[in-house]
This record gives structure tokens, C-alpha cells and sequence, in this order.
């Protein structure tokens, strides 16, 4: 009988007093998570705000990459059986791994673990930057250098400093599209996060180990634990 009215309006039938506190604590509720920011479009609409926030790139002085740069890492497309654009490693978010106010005392942020996958948009942005991050305790401005160990973490803030993570694919765990092995951000620091550049020529790989990773060069980014390196197949691209 809610919200039924068989007779006049100022007539009251059924279990009119129960309808009348539903409907008072029903706009209680929705007040108060209003107030919070814990309605859904007031989520999508802080994601959409903070995960586009322009972020800008660190600027190289002597050409070389270096611990504590902020990064993009991008897939140029191409190749020699398809056609296709650059994309990006981007953050694959929505308003449920967002933090409430409520939940904790900080400013909102991501929590892990996060999807990742190739956008288009190539903006610097907090979605698709990355900064790389010591595992050894080196420290930061030292010139990164091929086949030496790394993490990649997002940019503090909304993104939440969270690691770039994989393991081996099992019959449970794996890409849902390609089915090849998961990439994720998790918030635990872990050897499933370190990561080396390899050179991009196997002609010349062995040669270029110890060297310095020139910036805007095509590289090979290999995972510590399993050995694959990360790719971003043409038919899996996001916008």
C-alpha cells in the first residue's frame, strides 16, 4: 500500500503513519549522502574530475630516464600485421574503488587492485602517468639503466601511489579479454611489481646491459617475475 492513494489525499488509509517515516528517512538518507558526496553522480562526476587531472611530465636534462621521473609509457602502434594508433598505459577505474570520506580521514582516492589497459587519449594526465620508483634503495635522480630493477607507481593523491603488478595466468587468474596473464595496481609492494627495460634490439641487448635508458627511445619492459613484457594488443584498446 506505499505510496497508493485509493481516496482523497486528506483521507489516510492503510499504515499511513509507516509510509509517511519511510518516506521522511528515505530523504534523510538521501540528504546525508548527499552531503557526504556518496551519491553515485556526485562519485562519477569527482572520478571523471580527478582521474583527467593534467599531470605534467618530468623534464630530462641529460636525455637519460632517472628514479623518481614521471612517465608515460606508450605503445607507438604500428607493425607489420596491423594498423593502429598509439594508446597509452592508463588507469581503468570506477566510482566503487573510490575511497567515501566516511571510510577514512583523507582526501578521496583509488584503492587497489585497479585494472589497467591502452587508452587513445595521450594527455599526461593522472589516468596514464607513472613514476619510476626504486626497489634497491637507490635513490631518486639516479640514471634508470637497462636490466636493472624498478616499480612503477602512480602519482600521489587521487591515483592513490599504487604499484604496477602481475603474476603468472592460472585457469582463474588471467586477462579477461586476451586471457594472457593479469595486469593490475595494488597497494602492497611486492616482487610481482618489479619490472626491467630491456634493449629494444636483441642484436645489440647484450651490449647496452648497465647503459642508461635514453628517454623517447623504444624499449622492451619486462616483468622481474615471469619474464613477459608488457603489450598492448590492437583489438584490446580502451578510448
Amino acid at each position: 500500500m506505499a505510496h497508493v492513494r485509493t481516496y482523497n489525499p486528506r483521507v489516510r488509509v492503510g499504515n499511513w503513519k509507516e509510509d509517511v517515516t519511510l518516506e521522511e528517512e528515505t530523504l534523510k538518507n538521501f540528504i546525508l549522502q548527499k552531503d557526504r558526496g556518496q551519491l553515485t553522480v556526485q562519485k562519477e562526476g569527482d572520478l571523471r574530475q580527478n582521474i583527467l587531472k593534467p599531470v605534467s611530465l618530468s623534464v630530462s636534462q641529460d636525455g637519460f630516464l632517472h628514479f623518481g621521473d614521471t612517465v608515460m609509457l606508450v605503445n607507438s602502434g604500428g607493425g607489420e600485421h596491423e594498423q593502429r594508433g598509439s594508446c597509452v598505459l592508463s588507469i581503468i577505474a570506477d566510482s566503487s574503488c573510490i575511497t567515501s570520506q566516511s571510510d577514512s580521514n583523507s582526501v578521496p582516492h583509488l584503492l587497489g587492485p585497479l585494472q589497467v589497459g591502452g587508452a587513445h587519449s595521450m594527455t599526461p594526465c593522472v589516468r596514464n602517468a607513472f613514476i619510476i620508483t626504486s626497489v634497491d634503495r637507490t635513490s631518486d635522480g639516479e640514471v634508470l639503466r637497462y636490466d636493472q630493477s624498478f616499480a612503477l607507481r602512480t602519482t600521489a593523491g587521487f591515483a592513490g601511489e599504487l604499484f604496477l603488478a602481475s603474476d603468472h595466468k592460472t585457469f582463474l587468474k588471467c586477462a579477461k579479454k586476451s586471457r594472457l596473464q593479469e595486469l593490475s595496481l595494488v597497494d602492497e609492494f611486492d616482487f610481482l611489481c618489479w619490472w626491467k627495460v630491456i634493449y629494444f634490439d636483441p642484436q645489440e641487448r647484450l651490449e647496452n646491459e648497465g647503459y642508461p635508458v635514453q628517454v623517447n627511445s623504444k624499449v622492451l619492459i619486462s616483468h622481474c617475475k615471469t619474464n613477459q613484457c608488457l603489450a598492448a594488443l590492437g583489438n584490446h584498446i580502451l578510448w
